[in-house]
């Protein structure tokens, strides 16, 4: 699919400021996709599509994942987790995109998860430093992802959980497993 097309595509399913929001994931992830050797039409397709399913009504998004392809955990947090999982399921049944990797990093850009992937790690990273994001220590992930997308994407994780710990909210397992496992491989395996 054309960049043009999955933009048509998503532009009317989201309010003005979570579309120019996407653009420049999009555009941070085409450029960590290049820093970081990955296919960069699959990264922009990723970014393009990562919230498409933001604003779909709450009943329609519990629906989907009661159908039982989605963990049902994701019921028991908040539905702001809910987006992803969802649109990493429609956008095969509605557009026929079927790649695992895809679907992947649409699915996991809010939580993460143990072994993500260069391409999981960058959508995850982008959306977090794209530059229309200002919040403490978001510059220090930015500089970061210029050399290190590992150790970016673990700082932004680390940063994510110390912010709803002091909210008094709960994490998503699959946060905790994405910063344990990165922990471990920035360790040297330890």
């Amino acid at each position: 699919m054309k960049k043009e097309d999955a933009i048509s595509l998503v532009k009317p399913y989201l309010k003005t400021e979570r579309f120019e929001h996407t653009l420049r994931v999009a555009e941070t992830a085409v450029k960590l996709a290049n820093m970081y050797s990955e296919p960069v039409d699959k990264v922009e397709l990723a970014a393009i599509f990562h919230d498409y399913a933001k604003y779909f009504s709450l009943e329609y998004m519990k629906q989907v994942i009661k159908e039982g392809e989605l963990p049902q955990d994701l019921l028991d947090h908040h539905h702001e987790l809910w987006h992803g999982p969802v649109a990493s399921i429609i956008i095969d049944r509605e557009f026929g995109i079927s790649d695992t990797g895809i679907q992947s990093a649409i699915h996991y850009h809010t939580t993460g998860k143990a072994d993500m992937s260069q391409m999981d790690m960058i959508i995850f990273t982008a959306d977090y430093i794209e530059p229309g994001r200002s919040f403490p220590g978001v510059e220090e992930v930015r500089e970061m992802a210029e050399v290190d997308l590992y150790r970016a994407t673990w700082m932004a994780l680390r940063n994510t959980i110390q912010f709803l710990v002091s909210k008094h909210v709960p994490v998503y397992p699959d946060t905790f497993y994405a910063y344990n496992d990165l922990t471990r491989r920035l360790n040297g395996g330890n």
